[in-house]
């Protein structure tokens, strides 16, 4: 997986250490491991950052920063991600997780179920359903974090791959070219030498 495309999607440093929910966190921002772009910080970063998103709670960011510092993984991508639950999408993706719980759980769907952005509507939620909409958060987390666990490791060694077969491809080009040319110089330098100008003394 590029680097250079993760870092142009990747917030940038500077705005992760002034965010004021973050605060806290101190010096730990400071950890090289947590800025650093390999398969595994940012494979770690993925399944963080998804698992957050499906969790319904305040603040998702700060627990996907937390994380991040304990595991120790890019916490850029960990808080960026969670942001694919947002006022826009939200009430999609926790209506879907809400269908996963009673799914798992066998219970008939509820009719009159309507998704609203606002807490009153999720505290209301906690009081009646929330067996099935919590479970389905937990899952839909879980899964969708180690799909996107599994797919950067893919991707990364894919790309990886790719780059070296392309560098041998290119390796193998410039010996044939070097063979080729090589056989043509000595043929010239051979019949150079044996040219009877080649050893005439001239006055």
């Amino acid at each position: 997986m590029p680097r250079k495309l993760i870092k142009r999607f990747m917030p940038d440093h500077k705005k992760i250490r002034e965010q004021k929910c973050l605060r806290f966190l101190g010096t730990r921002l400071h950890n090289p491991s947590l800025w650093h772009l390999n398969r595994h910080s940012v494979a770690g970063a993925f399944f963080i950052g998804l698992f957050c998103a499906f969790m319904p709670i305040p603040f998702q960011m700060v627990l996907a920063a937390v994380l991040a510092v304990f595991f120790h993984v890019n916490i850029p991508i960990s808080v960026a991600l969670v942001w694919l639950t947002n006022p826009l999408t939200m009430p999609s993706v926790f209506y879907f997780c809400y269908e996963v719980g009673q799914w798992m759980l066998g219970m008939p769907d509820a009719e009159d179920f309507h998704f609203e952005a606002n807490w009153q509507w999720m505290i209301n939620l906690f009081s009646h359903s929330w067996q099935p909409f919590l479970l389905g958060c937990l899952v839909c987390g879980l899964v969708f974090g180690i799909v996107g666990y599994v797919a950067v490791h893919v991707l990364w060694r894919s790309h990886v791959t790719f780059r070296w077969r392309n560098r041998r491809k290119g390796i193998s080009k410039v010996k044939v070219k070097v063979d080729a040319v090589s056989p043509a110089s000595k043929q010239t330098a051979s019949q150079a030498a044996s040219s009877p100008h080649a050893n005439s003394i001239h006055p």
